[in-house]
């Protein structure tokens, strides 16, 4: 049951690829909704464990429920949803695009201790990364317009995956997981921080400090004590930006 589906998923993916691609050779000139749409679907398909982790744990026997628990442990590293919902649109384009630059080097150090014909699934996680990178700098060259110049990538603290020779076999096979499972979580904070866009580049919503605030007590379910100092207090020590954020909504 489940083979059909990936079979239908891969080859929207690879479409998806094909058309960022494309874009990218024609010089970025795929409409703004469109260009969303897509990447809204690459990070939702990227963000499925059964892509990478899933065969992942059968292939390296840690399919017991004691193991794949610790395999599901947060790797760290990784932006978390709230650190990419501070920044402006740009600010999380640039953001996305480093960490995925850090994903696809985890990945090569991943392959290195794997036999390749025994993970065919990397090549094509790879290609995944590819078109969604394509697709984001087409996206931060429609927010800014040609004439702006790009805003800066900031530099990721460092690798996501470090399978050093002193690690054991096991301890190498659990770090691994871990980080797959974190590349998996991190696109699926990237979808829907996507889905929270507007229709429009040049449409946004400014978030105040109140309005964030609501939003965080709304996520995590705390209760609201009041509002004047505690709100305050809140937004001092997350402060926002004023420009285009990244989760906004129209």
């Amino acid at each position: 049951m489940r083979a059909p589906l990936t079979r239908t998923l891969l080859s929207q993916v690879l479409g998806l690829l094909l058309l960022s691609m494309a874009a990218a050779l024609r010089g970025c000139s795929v409409p703004y909704q469109r260009l969303l749409s897509q990447l809204q679907r690459q990070a939702h398909y990227m963000a499925d464990t059964g892509m990478l982790l899933d065969p992942f744990i059968l292939l390296q026997n840690l399919n017991t429920s004691m193991l794949t628990q610790s395999c599901r442990e947060p790797p760290g590293g990784f932006p978390s949803e709230d650190e990419l919902r501070t920044l402006s649109r740009r600010g999380f384009l640039a953001a996305v695009k480093a960490t995925l630059g850090r994903v696809l080097q985890g990945l090569d150090a991943l392959s290195r201790k794997l036999k390749p014909q025994a993970w065919e699934k990397l090549p094509t996680a790879r290609q995944n990364i590819l078109g969604v990178q394509n697709n984001i700098h087409c996206m931060s060259w429609l927010l800014r317009g040609p004439a702006e110049p790009a805003e800066p990538t900031r530099a990721g603290p460092g690798p996501l995956l470090q399978l050093t020779p002193s690690l054991s076999l096991f301890q190498t096979k659990l770090k691994s997981c871990r980080f797959l499972h974190g590349y998996h979580g991190f696109m699926g904070s990237v979808g829907r921080v996507f889905r929270e866009w507007g229709d429009s580049p040049s449409r946004r919503r400014r978030q105040s400090p109140r309005w964030a605030l609501r939003k965080r007590i709304h996520r995590t379910g705390a209760p609201r004590r009041g509002k004047g100092p505690t709100s305050r207090g809140a937004a001092g020590r997350a402060p926002l930006q004023t420009e285009d954020k990244a989760g906004s909504v129209d």
